[in-house]
Formats: structure tokens, sequence, C-alpha cells
């Protein structure tokens, strides 16, 4: 049978990108067996699993930047990892290894080179991340989802194919009155989605609490994704504002419907959230978490301001400015409507196809 592993993880930007490729790869071949190796407590333990695939954890951890005090067990969690990852890849017997970033993908890369298999790579960001930087030359093939990626890469292993997002967000049109029903708003409503990943963004939160009245007072609706530790305190904060409509939960699974809602998307850039925004084709202001590693989400962002198809706020300003800037944004259609255009050009929906494709192609469990 053929086989194959997907390490990676740590966010839902490496997660999503890892299932939506094995979902590819199913699709073409249903008789491909799948292992995802993740890092032990990290999300992917649940998400994987959820998404109907096995998967195992390694006691790796990332390195501390700011505490580096607290690396000093690292040696020992690596050497841990490296020697589970061999005894994986023994059990397992995969015919190819596919890794999508975050220190979880260092070890099994690193032990599947060792024992001669061949591994791709899929780098999200437009700032590569270390752990892939690091391996990149063992690599058969590198898939990224920015141009000048070359600065990293060598430019003879580079596929642009876009980062792999979730199925069901390649087509949205005709879903903006199941998505009113879901969230129980008006169809016909300007509204605003806000987002700040799968862990909620508290600078993006604060900035909407501190609108929220500015908000009430405007003809606006919200739909607002708040992580699992804002949530009771935004939805108390909404309850005071009857005259805003409001959609408010920790966690939004039906992604797809949030979109369609959307006329304008309030999001940190991480690569999938950004990757996400242009495959629907929305205007977006994007607020940077600073504290990114490289601080890659700066640049992802700028990739899209770059090309007119979204706003940049810092973060640093977002409790005085993001209020006000979503507000003249929404209000300004012919802008609307350019953001939105540019936007959508930037998508690539078959990432996941041509990825997988690439793969089975040239790999020896085609």
């Amino acid at each position: 049978m053929k086989r194959v592993i997907i390490s990676g993880g740590g966010t839902g930007g490496h997660i999503y990108p890892a299932i939506a490729i094995a979902s590819a790869l199913k699709e073409i071949d249903p008789q491909i067996e799948f292992l995802f190796v993740g890092a032990e407590g990290k999300m992917e333990m649940e998400k994987v699993p959820k998404a109907g695939f096995n998967i195992i954890g390694l006691p790796i951890v990332g390195i501390n930047r700011a505490h580096l005090l607290k690396n000093l067990l690292f040696p020992v969690k690596l050497a841990k990892s490296l020697r589970k990852a061999f005894q994986i890849l023994a059990d397992f017997k995969p015919d190819v290894a596919i890794g999508v970033g975050g220190y979880a993908s260092g070890p099994m890369l690193l032990a599947a080179w060792a024992k001669g298999i061949p591994f791709y790579i899929q780098e999200q960001n437009s700032y590569a991340g270390i752990t892939n930087k690091a391996l990149s030359s063992k690599a058969k093939q590198i898939f990224v989802a920015y141009p000048g990626m070359e600065k990293f890469f060598s430019p003879s292993k580079l596929i642009l194919s876009g980062n792999p997002v979730r199925k069901d967000l390649i087509d949205i049109s005709g879903k903006k009155a199941a998505a009113a029903q879901l969230f129980g708003l008006a169809a016909n409503k300007p509204t605003i989605l806000i987002i700040g990943g799968s862990q909620g963004a508290r600078s993006i939160n604060h900035a909407i609490l501190h609108g929220l009245e500015t908000l009430a007072n405007s003809d606006v609706q919200i739909v607002w994704q708040t992580g699992v530790s804002f949530e009771s305190e935004a939805k108390a904060a909404c309850a005071t504002f009857p005259t805003l409509p409001s959609y408010v939960s920790a966690f939004i699974y039906e992604m797809d419907l949030a979109y369609a809602m959307a006329d304008l998307v309030v999001s940190r850039a991480g690569a999938l959230s950004v990757s996400e925004i242009c495959l629907a084709g929305k205007p977006s202001i994007l607020v940077p978490f600073p504290n990114a590693a490289e601080d890659h989400q700066t640049e992802n962002a700028k990739s899209l301001v770059q090309e007119n198809a979204a706003i940049l706020v810092q973060d640093v300003l977002a409790k005085e400015n993001l209020v006000p800037t979503a507000l003249k944004t929404l209000a300004d259609k012919p802008l609307l409507s350019t953001l939105a255009e540019n936007s959508f050009g930037m998508g690539k929906p078959k990432a996941a196809q041509e990825i997988a494709e690439t793969i089975l192609k040239n790999s020896t469990c085609a």
C-alpha cells in the first residue's frame, strides 16, 4: 500500500494546509495510507483526528527566543524526537514525506532524509520559517505561496503553488442567504467579519471592544470570532449595544459562510488567513501580529498591500485606528471593489490539487 507521512504543526496555519494536501492526495488515489506527525500537546493532536487522519506526537518543542534559559532542555527533546521519528519510519515505512513547517516537522524530515526517503516542503509564508530553511537543501521540491522566495530557497526547487485551503472556501457564491440565517443577521446589511486566527487576537479584540459604540452608531453588523479566552467578555459587551447586530463566537467552523457574509474582513496576517481571504475575494484590513517569527505576518500583509489588495493597520495603532479605518473603508464602494478584485486575483484555488499531483507524479509512491 502507498504510504505518506505529513509532518508539522503548532498552529492552524500549518495544520489546515497539511489536511488539505492529504485530502487532495486521497481524492486522486483513495488507496494512499496517511500518518501525520506533530508536536505533543499542540492543536494538531486534536484537529487532525477530527479530519479523519491518524497522528503521532513528538516531544519536540520550539526554540524560545524571549527566554533563552528555557531552551536548556531543547537538545534532550530534539534527541528524543529524532529517536521516535526513526522508529515511526521503521514501523510505518512511508514512500514519501511532506513537511508543512513548524518545529514539529524538523525531526521527521531529518530522519526521512537520513533513511533516503524523499520529502517535500510546503512553505505558507512570504518569509520562510527556520525549519523549512534549514531542511530545504535536502528537499526534493518546495511549494511556496508567494513570489520572490528565491531569497530563501534554491530557485530550481521552487513551485509557486499557493497555499492549500479547505475546499469549501473555494466557491462561496450563492451562500449569503444561508450565512445570514446561520448568524442571525440581515443579508443586506454591511457586515464586518472579525477573525484573529485559531486562538483569537488580543489587540484586534480590544480594538473592536474599544470601538463598539462607534460601530453601534453606524449602519453595520459584525461577525466576531474572539478566541476562547475573550468570548464571554465580547458577548457581554455586545449585549450592551442592542443597535449593533452581532454574532460572537470563540471559533467559527463554517468559515465559508463567514466569508460569504462579509463585506469587509478584519484579520491577522497569518499565511492561511491571507490565502483564505484571497480565495474568497474579500477586501480586508490586516493587523499583523508583530511577535510572529521573523515578523512574517507583516511581510504577508505587505504582499497584499503592494498589490492594492488589502489595507494594513499596525498592531500598536489598532486600538485607535482599526474601527475608524474599517468604517471608512466600508463606506468607500470603489475602494471595496478594487480591494476585492485584486484580492481575488491573488488567490490560487487549485493549490492543494497542484501539490498533490506533483508529489504523486514525481515520487516513488506514484
